[in-house]
């Protein structure tokens, strides 16, 4: 068994310094924790995996190709490989659970 506390991810991911960090990698999948703050832009570009996105707080929309959703705390949001995605109009700081499949690379 592997278990994590979020907000020990949090402070891992914030010591480096970095949007995002993967903390779980195995044969068919990873998991990581995105940050983005309020006001930013999200970097991303399509992935060449299957995503879901589990977001634990904050406040966002994002775009997956042509259709816009809200997201808050609670929401889960699936992204096909190869389609392109991004968080905007971030109004919370925004904290989501990323599960790639197969894992990123």
């Amino acid at each position: 068994m592997k278990a994590f506390r979020l907000d020990e991810l949090e402070a891992e991911r914030a010591a480096n310094d970095g949007a995002y960090l993967q903390f779980l990698r195995e044969r068919n999948m990873s998991v990581g924790l995105y940050a983005l703050d309020a006001g930013t832009a999200d970097p991303q570009k399509p992935h060449a995996q299957d995503e879901v996105y589990f977001v634990v707080s904050g406040r966002a929309a994002i775009t997956v190709g042509m259709e816009t959703t809200e997201v808050a705390r609670g929401s889960v949001v699936y992204v096909p490989a190869g389609v392109a995605h991004k968080f905007h109009h971030i109004s919370e700081d925004l904290r989501v659970l990323v599960v790639f499949s197969p894992p990123e690379s």
